[in-house]
């Protein structure tokens, strides 16, 4: 993914706090510690603690520093809020404010084949929910041809077309109603199998979003 490099404009109603926690949570989500951010953008660890704490008011050249670092653009962590109260604005996620999880990932949507939305509300704990749509013909690049295989495991349900999930070199055709789960250790990939657009949630676990 290609991440701006100018500085953002921080929101009005700008929450250090729940800042902190989507910083903490993408970096985990790369894999890094607090020790490997901070040889990336030269604050110390300890600083860069309090900043994911919620306890300093990060400036918006560091958040641009820190975006750069963890290959992120600095908008994502200050996501829109809808809701008339705190818990709804914390942990609902309305269909207008998915964020576009695909332009968190190492691989671009043209290598992978589908673009992911985050329909959970945010990348804390275990796992996570996304929505992945499938735009006709789409696939996977032929290289690797027998797919991806990495540490953890993946659940599916498709809502809607066609989708031909190739899973330890066996082949299977999945239409709408359809759920699957499996290691993802097993080497996996998906074409949609039909001229119509498909679309697949999906959740996986544990949360990662480099491979």
């Amino acid at each position: 993914m290609t991440v701006s490099s100018l500085i953002p404009t921080i929101p009005e109603d700008f929450d250090p706090i729940a800042a902190g926690a989507e910083i903490r949570q993408v970096r985990k989500a790369r894999g890094l510690t607090l020790k490997d951010l901070s040889g990336r953008v030269d604050r110390s660890v300890a600083y860069l603690s309090r900043i994911e704490r919620g306890e300093v008011r990060v400036s918006a050249k560091l958040l641009a520093g820190i975006g750069a670092a963890l290959d992120v653009d600095p908008v994502w962590f200050f996501p829109e809020r809808q809701g008339a109260g705190p818990r709804e604005r914390a942990h609902v996620v309305r269909s207008e404010a998915r964020r576009p999880l695909s332009n968190l990932y190492t691989r671009s949507v043209d290598e992978l084949g589908f673009e992911d939305e985050l329909i959970s509300s945010s990348l804390a704990g275990g796992h996570y929910m996304m929505l992945s749509h499938f735009p006709a013909g789409a696939e996977h690049p032929t290289s690797p041809a027998e797919g991806y295989a990495y540490e953890g495991e993946q659940h599916g349900y498709v809502i809607r077309g066609l989708v031909e999930l190739t899973l330890d070199g066996e082949i299977i055709i999945l239409e709408a109603g359809d759920g699957f789960s499996y290691p993802t250790e097993l080497p996996h990939r998906f074409r949609n199998a039909s001229k119509k657009d498909a679309l697949v949630v999906m959740t996986m676990a544990p949360v990662r979003i480099t491979w």
